[in-house]
């Protein structure tokens, strides 16, 4: 068997690990919250948010692809209906792990994982919406500048025009004058 790129199996075969982190899935989205080994939950939570990411999409192909997966319909609907709508101003991390210490009978490291369904927070609430306010403001600043500047175009090229005419009008006249002026010597 070819060594997988994730780390050893967990427990067995391919197939076995796909069945055993389908099962751990559809109990986690069942009590929101599950005890397991650290290991199966770090391999769990890739898997679990991956889930709850088709679930927030909520169209049907994305429930038929997690129906093949979990094959209870009432804890699909609940992943759908309610776990969806707890996370969707989410943008990921629907997972937390947290480390509980070691399994007293073998001594194996023990976490809980669990969904995050509390709200988005609200420090992060507020970063978005200055975000969002200021580039409304940046492209409100745009557009009025894209409006201004073919009408102040228009209004200086009249004045560049005079401007280009009067200089050149002070260029010519001590011109003048000094060809005036030799000439007048020239006919003395």
């Amino acid at each position: 068997m070819p060594t997988p790129a994730k780390g050893p199996r967990l427990g067995g075969g391919a197939a076995h690990e796909r069945l055993m982190l389908a099962n751990l899935s559809a109990a986690l989205f069942e009590h929101k919250r599950i005890t397991t080994t650290v290991t199966k939950a770090k391999r769990l939570k890739p898997y679990a948010e991956r889930l709850v990411t088709f679930a927030k999409r909520g169209d049907l192909s994305s429930r038929r692809r997690v129906l093949g997966l979990i094959s209870n319909k009432g804890i699909v609907h609940e992943l759908f209906t309610d776990i969806a709508q707890a996370v969707e101003n989410r943008d990921g991390g629907y997972t937390r792990i947290t480390k509980i210490g070691n399994r007293k009978g073998d001594n194996a490291p023990m976490a809980v994982i669990e969904l995050v369904l509390e709200p988005v927070s609200a420090k992060q609430a507020v970063v978005a919406e200055a975000t969002s306010a200021a580039k409304r403001d940046a492209d409100k600043k745009d557009a009025e500048k894209a409006e201004a500047a073919p009408v102040a175009e228009t209004e200086e090229a009249p004045e560049a025009e005079v401007a280009e005419t009067e200089a050149a009008a002070t260029e010519e006249a001590p011109a003048a004058e000094e060809a005036a002026a030799e000439s007048e010597k020239d006919a003395k």
